[in-house]
């Protein structure tokens, strides 16, 4: 299907992780600058707080922080001009970011991607390592407790988890980019199994569910969003065109991030990307909100706004 688009911004360097803030506003990581953005209709696009590295998805949290991955400063090929510790970061309304993890269980974190509060609380991740088709590295799946102790759900050798999404009964959903999979983690089972695998050329990069169940997933290079229904069965597919990178509902649209007109990762940092709304006319399921305190006291960087 094909519906009109609104471009709400353009000029934006790799833009992913959508979430709407408590004023309203559109809130999203700008991984080629380091930084986390927000937009409204009357202000554009503006700074919120720069944290360093490469911040790859962003989410608000019960306390009023902005939760972020933080990649350390990849993409692909590209590295930031100050990278830092691949870690769980999370960035206050006045500026300031803290850190609140840089290993989970033990286990140091890599690149970490994509993030989902659950029901219980936790907050779900992915923590794949580089994005490198040719030389892959083993991929996790961490779950991250309100204290700030946390477990590995899944290690996944040579594998790409991207996008996650917890649903109401507490499974959670992921991609895994390389070989195109969907897959549902299942608390009681403590697994996960493969639920569909999109088509060839759609790469998985993020999702979310609507409040009817079905997944909407953005794919990467694919030009715009797979609809799965719960069971992992593709029924439709939202032609935007563009390489799209995440997404979130809000008020019956769909929030889309997307990297601009580009046919592949290099070393650059184009700064092509744009924002858009797409008026669809689907409810999105409600987020679960949470907050991670750790009882170590995290280690805070003042924001240059401070």
């Amino acid at each position: 299907m094909r519906m009109p688009i609104e471009t709400l911004a353009t000029g934006l360097g790799h833009p992913e992780g959508p979430d709407i803030l408590p004023d309203g506003r559109i809130v999203m990581v700008e991984t080629y600058t380091s930084r986390i953005i927000a937009w409204s209709r009357d202000q554009g696009i503006h700074r919120y707080a720069d944290c360093g590295g490469g911040p790859n998805a962003c989410m608000l949290g019960s306390d009023g922080a902005v939760y972020i991955t933080q990649n350390g400063g990849t993409v692909g090929a590209w590295r930031a001009a100050v990278m830092g510790p691949p870690s769980i970061q999370k960035a206050w309304p006045d500026g300031r970011v803290e850190t609140v993890v840089t290993a989970v269980d033990g286990i140091t974190l890599q690149a970490p991607n994509d993030l989902s509060f659950g029901p219980d609380g936790r907050l779900y991740f992915t923590d794949p390592a580089d994005y490198l088709p040719d030389d892959r590295k083993p991929g996790r799946v961490f779950a991250l407790a309100p204290d700030g102790t946390g477990e590995c759900l899944e290690e996944l050798p040579s594998a790409y988890p991207n996008g996650i999404v917890v649903e109401t009964a507490g499974s959670v959903v992921w991609v895994e980019s390389y070989e195109r999979g969907v897959y549902r983690w299942r608390p009681d089972t403590r697994r996960s199994e493969q639920i569909a695998q999109l088509p060839p050329g759609h790469v998985p990069d993020g999702l979310k569910i609507a409040a009817n169940g079905d997944l909407w997933v953005t794919t990467f290079m694919g030009g715009g969003v797979d609809i799965l229904r719960p069971d992992g069965t593709l029924t439709d597919f939202l032609e935007t065109g563009g390489t799209v990178l995440n997404c979130v509902f809000h008020d019956g649209s769909l929030i889309i991030t997307d990297m601009g007109d580009i046919e592949a990762l290099t070393d650059s940092a184009p700064m092509d990307g744009r924002l858009w709304r797409v008026d669809v006319g689907v409810t999105g399921m409600p987020l679960f909100r949470g907050a991670i305190t750790p009882r170590r006291h995290p280690s805070a960087t003042p924001s240059p706004l401070t």
